[in-house]
């Protein structure tokens, strides 16, 4: 989806990180929905950039937009 974003089995059980860090997806996630800014998680996690913070944004929006085809409904 965006080459800042990692899913593999042996990064964290498979769960999407930035690439190259330990940094989960929805731990960003989780900061910004709980009110931290972009600038506090950028403090928390100094190996981040404003670009990753942004890779997250968009992972989420991509997952949020998933569409079920209609063989999978009835499956």
């Amino acid at each position: 989806m965006n080459p800042r974003i990692q899913i593999a089995p042996t990064v964290c059980h498979g769960k999407p990180v930035i690439r190259g860090t330990r940094v989960l997806v929805s731990t960003i996630l989780g900061a910004l929905s709980g009110g931290d800014t972009i600038e506090m998680v950028l403090s928390d996690y100094p190996s981040l950039s404003a670009e990753d913070v942004a890779a997250a944004l968009e992972f989420a929006g991509r997952i949020s937009d998933y569409k079920v085809s209609a063989y999978e409904a009835v499956a």
